[in-house]
């Protein structure tokens, strides 16, 4: 008796998570707001827009700056968007007791000279790297790398430019 009583509880029990869990409604993703939805959008005293275009090439439209993985925000409140770029490797050493610190002196030596440039002492095992500023193209780095080449000799051998993530200020731009 007591069993049959346990199964039917048991049974009721079920049925009950049963029609909770139905109740539960899946998670959508918010929709992208593109170039093509600002256009597109009724604006009084404007004409209207009508943009024709397959899915795929409006799926390679990138969303409007709505954070996401290419989005970085600073401790300080700063926005910055990420995305492939270059910058001047000035320094790179393997020495466990010195790179680090020579790493660091040098930045010191550049931001002193250059206070405005943005630095970058990395560490990925075994190497400690300085790299230097954002740039979006290869001339651009090419002439950073060239003043610097003629403000610091002593380090211009082993300078030269890398592909990497960059960080572009958003906040200064809008």
């Amino acid at each position: 008796m007591k069993a049959n009583i346990y199964i039917i509880g048991i049974c009721i029990s079920f049925a009950g998570m049963y029609q909770a869990a139905a109740q539960i409604i899946p998670y959508a993703p918010p929709t992208r707001y593109t170039i093509v939805d600002e256009l597109q959008a009724p604006a009084r005293g404007k004409g209207s827009v009508v943009i024709d275009q397959p899915a795929a090439i409006l799926n390679m439209i990138g969303a409007r700056l709505q954070g996401g993985a290419d989005m970085e925000t600073t401790a300080g409140g700063r926005v910055y968007l990420r995305y492939q770029g270059y910058r001047v490797q000035v320094f790179s050493g393997n020495n466990q007791r010195t790179s680090k610190d020579e790493a660091f002196r040098i930045e010191r030596e550049m931001k002193n000279l250059i206070p405005d440039i943005p630095t970058y002492v990395t560490y990925n095992a075994p190497f400690w790297r300085l790299r230097i500023g954002d740039y979006s193209t290869h001339e651009e780095a090419m002439q950073v790398q060239r003043q610097l080449m003629q403000a610091f000799p002593k380090y211009g051998k082993e300078m030269y430019i890398i592909r990497e993530d960059i960080r572009f200020p958003i906040n200064e731009t809008l």
